[in-house]
């Protein structure tokens, strides 16, 4: 797949990007700041697909990163740039877009989600497959968020269509309801486990046929059969 570089002086944040990217079958290089980042990037650039970089890193921050890798490019391949921030407000956000940053993603994030930011982003720059897949009865469709079950489309409520996809990106592993709750919730999410068994019982209702594919784990979780 892709060699992405994950730069964020949180090794909590790191880890958890990794071990989600890494399910994609990404190839995965980590750095704890800018300075880190940057020098990987100058030694890696002709094999790195993707840098995700957290803004608020100590010494050299994000942007400044950001401007380093557009100013070194001339003329270079395109190197897509994703930047991290527990910062909402409107102007880091223009500042990182107009700074030449490809995607920019706000702290707290559910990590599923920005998995599924990075296929789509990895596909608009041409560097990895079409993320469409055929499971059985059951189509998938990432860039265009579509399910299909039978040829017939599916209406997910967003939360409904990111635990598929964290099924679908899991085959045959049993799932806690807590990574479960994790992955889609979000780390920081302090909700009821409760709430994945409803969410759940609703996907497996909307799927009809393909619902048998989300088997109950008994006193566990659940597991994707398909």
């Amino acid at each position: 797949m892709s060699t992405i570089l994950i730069a964020d002086d949180e090794a909590r944040i790191r880890r958890l990007v990794s071990d989600f990217l890494k399910r994609d079958g990404h190839t995965i290089l980590e750095a704890a700041d800018g300075k880190a980042a940057l020098e990987l990037i100058e030694n890696r650039r002709p094999t790195l697909d993707l840098a995700i970089l957290d803004v608020m890193m100590p010494g050299m921050d994000g942007f400044e990163v950001l401007r380093e890798i557009r100013e070194q490019e001339n003329g270079e391949k395109h190197l897509p740039v994703m930047l991290l921030t527990a910062r909402a407000e409107d102007a880091d956000q223009v500042r990182g877009l107009e700074g030449g940053a490809d995607d920019y993603v706000t702290k707290p994030f559910s990590p599923i989600v920005l998995a599924a930011r990075v296929r789509t982003l990895l596909k608009r720059e041409g560097r990895a497959a079409s993320p469409f897949e055929i499971i059985g009865l059951l189509s998938v469709n990432e860039l265009r968020r579509e399910v299909l079950v039978e040829d017939q489309p599916v209406d997910l409520t967003p939360k409904e269509y990111e635990l598929l996809i964290y099924f679908k990106n899991n085959r045959s592993i049993a799932l806690s309801r807590e990574s479960i709750l994790n992955a889609v919730w979000g780390y920081d999410y302090f909700g009821d486990l409760r709430t994945v068994d409803t969410h759940v019982k609703k996907l497996r209702a909307k799927l009809g046929c393909c619902g048998s594919m989300i088997e109950t784990v008994r006193g566990y979780g659940y597991r994707f059969e398909g």
